[in-house]
């Protein structure tokens, strides 16, 4: 499932967007671990099948 999580940095509101089952999100084609976007883009992800490595998974 998407999830998405308010956040704030530096005094600016953004919204976090993941995975809860530890996939890729994609949005236009490209892919991403993870999103940060400013409060009120609107803008949305899917999930892919695509897991997402770790550093600690790549090294093994």
């Amino acid at each position: 499932m998407i999830v998405t999580e308010s956040i704030q940095v530096n005094g600016r509101k953004l919204v976090k967007t993941f995975s809860d089952r530890n996939v890729m999100i994609e949005r236009d084609g490209v892919r991403y671990d993870a999103a940060i976007d400013p409060a009120g883009s609107g803008r949305t992800y899917t999930e892919t099948d695509e897991p997402v490595f770790s550093e600690q998974d790549m090294r093994r």
